[in-house]
């Protein structure tokens, strides 16, 4: 190896950790083949060539326009080769030394069922057996050669292509096989369900159901039968939930893969759930067989869930010493604001502790394993409740990092708080709404409640329970975090800047502009001896809805592209600035009419189109401003683009369903909404 480069090594997990990654015997290549990095996702490189002494040095290597609508998903790379994906799932290869297009893979997608998350794109990929594998928004899970990026195979992961499933989540794989979820319980009358598929052939080889169907049709199993016990009413006609659209983890040592469950659908449990109970397994760390996708035991952290508190952040695995002894753990931070520590040969809890403001509930009892709640939380009798944090959680979903070195854990955490109430809403004769936000709570901010506060970046101590330190960030929304064994934390932020701090003290010791918002989460690798950080940046996957997000910053859809920036020591690449600097300013036209019922339908109907434009149409960087666009101040334009699909390849899927005032009325709204902020 050359001077300066070392893999750490720390026994066989560190052994275990090197063999997974592909390392040769002569040290030229340490792959980061999975999301998270290894199975354990600790988002851990074991590298330290770059560290607290040489940080000084990093500069970029390459700075490559992916030419995709959306991007801040995860790369992955394998021998000297970077992977990525982004909007409508397409996914390229990269020389890492040159910057070179290898391939670029282009899937087939269906754009009738997926709409509104048309162009989101998937937060990573996987790697295995010589094959690249990414899901795709339309529910196909695709097997791409990594050599040539020619398809391999694909097949289709949902139970019918308009049944309001969709994938974002990065594939895992493990054991020969391949497994994924899927999301749209936020959307449609969905029921939650993970699959594993072979590989080489892509053949299901099984299926596990996160929460009971329909009792008249017969449970797939006991499991089943024993979680429909705890729920009640007629669950099954809303799904129930429970989606599985991001964290699962597989563990190797116990032959098992953990599942992060999703909220329930609809969010209101006096809608799904009427009569009470835990509604199992919403909310819940759920542990299966990796072989036969047996259920073995869960951990719910959330039951009878209300407040969209889902537990689909990343699950990661570590080795603690816990009152003297060495205890094989979960390491998880959920949404609801406490961070658990869970025995992962028993499921049962070890700790449980707040990170931030949470008045949900006063305590998790470790006796029992569930949450004390505090009185008016559930937004009873169509009162107002104040909770702590919002339905965005203290942590979403950009992932945590886990330091065998130091300890700690570094999460990415947002301080919001809500204010909810369901008033006007008629339990019994509620009805889904097919691309609605069909969450059974109207007013999420009632009274003009803020939707958020303040971000920061935690080091957590799960063995001590405290904070080793915390800094603040840009708000709202940073991206995930990767440490390392030169003892640094690297963390890409909304207002364009890589970041790295000492991973012990919290000291930032290196900050690059990299020019638009860099929500990706950054990976570690080496190739020839040299240690470098990816980072995917541009424009976000997705929205955060009530939030100005990346436009705050400046940085808006039209002029800054999604990229990958690759850094190195001693790097002499550059990232082109942006286009055009500064927020979108809105365009207003005093000639068009504006009848007031026409506008208030237009704001009923943007509960379809927010998730990607965001509230009120100010968009939070993930798609354009459609308040600065001239597109509605032409009839004719906006039937083209919205009813007949004129930019469908640009990620803005067709909306046939709408009649002509429906049209009419978005296209009042997107312009009241523009002298508003004009």
């Amino acid at each position: 190896m050359s001077a300066g480069f070392r893999r750490h090594t720390l026994g066989f997990a560190a052994i275990l950790l090197v063999a997974l990654s592909g390392a040769h015997p002569d040290g030229r290549s340490v792959n980061w083949p999975v999301y998270g990095g290894q199975t354990d996702e600790n988002h851990y490189s074991p590298l330290d060539q770059i560290n607290r002494t040489t940080i000084g040095r990093l500069k970029p290597v390459s700075a490559i326009d992916l030419d995709v609508p959306r991007a801040n998903s995860e790369p992955i790379a394998v021998d000297g080769v970077l992977y990525v994906t982004g909007g409508l799932s397409i996914v390229q290869a990269f020389d890492v030394e040159t910057g070179k297009r290898l391939w670029r893979f282009e899937p087939k997608l269906d754009t009738a069922p997926i709409k509104m998350r048309f162009a989101w794109g998937a937060r990573g990929l996987a790697y295995d057996h010589g094959r690249v594998f990414v899901g795709a928004q339309d529910g196909q899970l695709f097997a791409i050669d990594a050599k040539t990026g020619k398809l391999d195979w694909s097949v289709q992961t949902t139970e019918g292509q308009d049944d309001g499933r969709y994938i974002t989540g990065a594939p895992r794989v493990f054991d020969g096989k391949v497994i994924i979820g899927h999301g749209g319980a936020d959307f449609a009358a969905v029921r939650g369900y993970v699959t594993a598929y072979d590989v080489v052939s892509g053949k299901q080889l099984w299926r596990f159901y996160t929460v009971p169907g329909d009792p008249a049709k017969g449970f797939e199993d006991a499991t089943q039968a024993m979680a429909a016990k705890t729920w009640s009413g007629e669950y099954w006609k809303h799904g129930g939930g429970g989606t599985v659209w991001n964290a699962i983890t597989y563990d190797p040592e116990f032959g098992r893969i953990y599942l992060g469950t999703g909220n329930g659908a609809p969010w209101n449990p006096k809608i799904r759930s009427p009569r009470g109970g835990d509604d199992l397994f919403l909310a819940s760390i759920v542990a299966l067989d990796a072989k036969t996708g047996k259920y073995l035991w869960h951990y719910q952290e959330n039951p009878n869930e209300a407040w969209d508190y889902n537990s689909t952040m990343d699950i990661e695995l570590a080795t603690l010493a816990i009152d003297g002894k060495a205890r094989k753990v979960i390491l998880h931070a959920p949404k609801n604001g406490f961070f658990y520590v869970i025995d992962r040969e028993s499921g049962k809890l070890i700790s449980a502790d707040k990170l931030g403001k949470v008045t949900w509930a006063d305590r998790i009892d470790l006796q029992t394993g569930r949450p004390v709640e505090n009185p008016g939380m559930r937004y009873a009798d169509g009162t107002a409740s104040e909770v702590w944090p919002g339905n965005l959680g203290l942590h979403n979903w950009p992932p945590m990092a886990f330091n065998s070195g130091t300890g700690l854990v570094y999460i990415p955490a947002i301080e919001t708080g809500m204010k909810m109430t369901d008033k006007g809403v008629d339990p019994a004769h509620w009805e889904d709404v097919p691309g609605m936000l069909n969450n059974g709570v109207p007013e999420l901010y009632a009274d003009g409640f803020p939707a958020t506060s303040a971000a920061s970046l935690i080091a957590w101590d799960p063995v001590r329970k405290t904070k080793a330190w915390q800094v603040k960030t840009p708000a709202p929304w940073n991206g995930g975090a990767l440490t390392t064994a030169g003892k640094l934390v690297f963390q890409g932020q909304i207002d364009g800047h890589l970041v790295a701090y000492d991973a012990v003290s919290g000291k930032p010791v290196w900050r690059y502009a990299v020019n638009t918002a860099a929500g990706g989460t950054p990976i570690s690798y080496a190739w020839k001896d040299r240690q470098y950080v990816s980072l995917v940046i541009g424009p976000p996957l997705g929205s955060q809805f009530s939030l100005e997000g990346a436009s705050a910053y400046g940085y808006n859809f039209r002029t800054q592209p999604a990229r990958i920036v690759t850094f190195a020591l001693d790097g002499t690449g550059t990232i082109p600035k942006p286009a055009v600097a500064g927020p979108e300013q809105p365009l207003v036209d005093p000639s068009m009419k504006l009848e007031p019922a026409m506008v208030k339908l237009g704001g009923a109907l943007w509960g379809g189109c927010m998730g990607c434009h965001g509230t009120h149409a100010r968009s939070p960087g993930s798609a354009p401003d459609l308040r600065a666009s001239p597109l509605h101040h032409s009839q004719d334009a906006f039937v083209q683009v919205v009813r007949k699909g004129a930019l469908a390849q640009r990620g803005m899927p067709p909306f046939p369903e709408l009649n002509d005032d429906q049209i009419e009325a978005l296209r009042q709204y997107i312009e009241a909404m523009a002298r508003e902020g004009h």
